[in-house]
């Protein structure tokens, strides 16, 4: 697969990906009842280190540069 995440969006994921991460786990927030909507920082967290978003392909969007110039 080729990258189709640019290096601001991919850290910009990373980033957000483990903030929901850490708010699952309640040791540095309060335990809710809502805590487990936190586990969705997977997706974010994931692509952002591969590199590869599955919607982007879908829908031919790109952040990466070089795939963008390339077309």
């Amino acid at each position: 697969m080729t990258s189709n995440v640019g290096m601001i969006d991919r850290v910009a994921r990373i980033v957000v990906g483990l903030l929901l991460i850490a708010y699952a786990i309640p040791i540095w927030f309060a335990p809710s009842g809502w805590n487990w909507v936190g586990w969705i920082g997977i997706v974010p967290l994931l692509t952002g280190i591969v590199g590869v978003c599955p919607l982007y392909g879908l829908l031919g969007l790109s952040t990466c540069p070089a795939r963008r110039a390339s077309g």
